[in-house]
């Protein structure tokens, strides 16, 4: 009885989903923080992100935007090149989608010789649509039969709660995407992550039919508000970055005044707009992993963490992600 509860326990250990990272800025170099969380959490696999695939002005053919570059080895780590591909890509009317999984195999390719990167798995991250849906499911067989490598795709929630409508790409496993629930506006709700918009399809994923690893919020933005309309998303900024600037002053919980116009981070900010900052806090994570692993038949084998970046590592404890994985 002793030996069989031993081995039990040691099975349940093994099982643990792992803790991964997205990376996600276009030069790949690892700072002395980022470097010490991926120790601490004996991470080995990163999603980075390879390139995105827009539409050209001009021609309207597909084209690859800002590849990454390396400044730095990863001889050590499983490397799964993301690549984000817009939606106008597949509503475009009659695209050749062979030829656009060979381009995107070959850049990928290209990448991967360049930096001395092998990899075993490509991940595709598309918001596809019910019109985009029939290029999209296409593109996905073309491309797993051309690689020749286990194929990973990202899922939304609306995406699992009707995919009877969506269809499910034939991909190897799927990402489910567990942020960016609500719509950016200017009221008070945080659109990164609300758990009234995520109970409505929850219940959904004991009926989804292909396996799910979960990819959870730990960034950061404030949304910019003028005139009580939204002109745009400021990244790596939080309650306590604007405490520290005193060209604004805060009015509430969430939201901050402009004092006297400015520049921050590029961005030029007039007197009298409002930031509206959005976060994901670490009982937020914890009440995300609960619920997910009280609505799973399968368990994840990877916890994926959006995104690997000291601006957001900074605002949580360090053991933070092995806290999260354990829930599952």
């Amino acid at each position: 009885m002793v030996l069989l509860f031993l081995l039990l326990v040691s099975c349940n250990e093994n099982t643990k989903p792992i803790v991964s990272f997205y990376y996600w800025k276009t030069i790949f170099k690892l700072s002395e923080t980022e470097k010490e969380v991926i120790h601490e959490n004996d991470v080995r696999k990163i999603y980075i992100r390879y390139f995105d695939i827009d539409l050209n002005s001009n021609d309207q053919s597909p084209i690859p935007l800002a590849p990454v570059r390396f400044q730095e080895a990863m001889n050590n780590f499983d490397i799964v090149p993301v690549v984000y591909i817009k939606n106008k890509v597949m509503l475009k009317q009659n695209i050749d989608l062979e030829d656009l999984a060979q381009k995107t195999i070959k850049l990928i390719n290209e990448i991967n010789s360049k930096n001395k990167i092998y990899n075993k798995e490509i991940q595709i991250d598309c918001d596809w649509t019910l019109s985009s849906k029939d290029n999209y499911l296409k593109f996905i067989e073309v491309l797993k039969k051309l690689s020749q490598k286990k194929l990973s795709v990202t899922i939304r929630l609306h995406q699992v709660k009707y995919f009877m409508k969506t269809k499910i790409p034939n991909a190897d496993s799927g990402v489910l995407m567990y942020y960016n629930m609500g719509s950016i506006a200017p009221d008070s709700l945080n659109s990164i992550y609300d758990k009234k918009i995520a109970e409505r399809y929850l219940k959904s994923l004991k009926r989804y039919p292909l396996h799910l690893n979960f990819a959870l919020p730990i960034y950061s933005w404030a949304v910019h508000i003028r005139n009580k309309k939204v002109i745009g998303l400021c990244s790596k900024l939080n309650v306590s970055s604007l405490k520290e600037d005193r060209n604004f002053e805060q009015i509430n919980l969430t939201f901050f005044k402009v004092k006297h116009s400015n520049y921050k981070n590029g961005i030029f900010y007039e007197e009298n707009d409002l930031l509206k900052t959005e976060s994901v806090s670490q009982e937020d994570l914890k009440e995300m992993a609960q619920d997910l692993e009280e609505n799973l038949v399968e368990s994840p084998n990877e916890i994926i963490f959006y995104d690997l970046d000291e601006f957001n590592i900074k605002n949580y404890e360090k053991n933070i992600f092995k806290q999260i994985v354990s829930y599952f």
